[in-house]
């Protein structure tokens, strides 16, 4: 691409502070700010960012299905009636696009995972569920025509061609970069100690780390269960995100560890939890990539997570940290919690490291040449 200006088109439905893809999203496109591109941004919601022109995509909000049909048919509208970007790039279900990043990964693969989990009369509800035959239907048709689709993760990439009939050649796996200067585990001696004793923590409480939105898809319930099988009864965990917290709340009272579970909500900035921290756990369903995770990792964190998280393909069990071998076991966490707490350090200095190989630079430069691939 060289020093080409070029006009690139994001499309994003909505703006979620403390949502991890669109955090990503806000690093990708400052990054190619800086390399002096024309970026705009068509949305239905979005928080005000330097250098980028904000694009409001109207919708009907009634109902889920309404707000993803009007939004994906009016984003196209919109960007066809205006001056053909050099390249547009969604990260929604849309069919405008020159290349579609399946950050939400394969939602035909996600409702096969949710229907293992759910009671036999609410399985065909999925399928039958108008939201879900739109997502279904939107994916059909941009798997079929977008010239080149980008995922987060292996897992996901091999998903899709399960799913749908895409050609290999057509798909690029670009996992997701970390600030390295933001997550490190230097922000130990910043945090930490104010962080805990604003949380009633002493120095040496073990503390557990959980950091995600949609409580029940990534797996909340099974590290409340696994803390209670933990021998060690000082160990706390710390939840962090959006979500119904009632539910887990409940769990943890009934299982007598109501005292041990901190819900902490959804906060604008995560840097302190991962200082205040030992371990991350995220045991979830389905997860294309965990910002999350990556984001622990850099902070000097090691992690414990599902083969169903893109980011354990970066994890070697016993250095990084583990993968557990079976989703909703509350035991295997716990025993894997166990295994970790005497190699705490040394598991946290190889997820520092690897996590550097992933730098937000990296895959700034690695998108940016995509995009200069996709252009005739």
């Amino acid at each position: 691409m060289g020093e080409e200006r070029l006009r690139l088109a994001f499309i994003k439905k909505q703006f979620i502070p403390h949502g991890g893809g669109e955090r990503y999203l806000q690093t990708l496109m400052t990054g190619l700010r800086e390399r002096g591109h024309d970026l705009h941004i068509y949305a239905s919601a979005w928080s005000a960012q330097k250098g980028v022109t904000f694009h409001e995509i109207r919708t009907l909000s009634l109902t889920s299905h309404l707000s993803t049909v009007t939004f994906a048919r009016n984003a196209c509208r919109q960007l066809r009636g205006s001056e053909r970007p050099d390249c547009v790039v969604s990260f929604e279900r849309t069919d405008c696009q020159d290349i579609y990043r399946a950050g939400e990964g394969c939602h035909a693969e996600w409702l096969r995972i949710r229907s293992r989990f759910a009671p036999l009369h609410k399985r065909l509800s999925f399928r039958l569920n108008p939201l879900h035959r739109s997502l279904l239907r939107l994916e059909r048709a941009l798997f079929s025509h977008t010239p080149l689709i980008v995922t987060n993760s292996a897992m996901v990439s091999t998903q899709i061609r399960e799913h749908y009939p895409v050609p290999e050649e057509r798909i690029r796996i670009l996992y997701n970069g970390v600030d390295l200067v933001r997550f490190s585990p230097d922000n130990r001696a910043r945090f930490r100690a104010a962080l805990r004793g604003s949380l009633g923590l002493s120095a040496d409480t073990p503390v557990l780390l959980f950091i995600g939105s949609g409580f029940e898809r990534k797996g909340l319930r099974t590290v409340i269960a696994g803390l209670s099988y933990l021998e060690d009864r000082n160990m706390r965990l710390l939840v962090v995100g959006r979500g119904d917290a009632g539910p887990s709340r409940s769990l943890a009272e009934s299982l007598g560890i109501g005292g041990r579970v901190l819900f902490l909500g959804a906060q604008a900035d995560v840097v302190p939890f991962y200082s205040a921290a030992d371990l991350f756990v995220l045991p979830t369903w389905y997860d294309p990539f965990s910002n999350a995770t990556l984001e622990a990792m850099a902070s000097g964190l090691p992690v414990i997570t599902t083969a169903n998280n893109g980011v354990s393909e970066l994890i070697t069990n016993g250095r990084e940290g583990h993968v557990m071998r079976t989703l909703s076991d509350p035991r295997e966490l716990a025993d894997l919690v166990d295994r970790s707490r005497g190699n705490l350090l040394a598991m946290g200095t190889r997820a520092r490291l690897r996590a550097e190989e992933f730098s937000i630079e990296r895959a700034v430069n690695e998108f940016t040449c995509l995009i200069g691939e996709d252009r005739p």
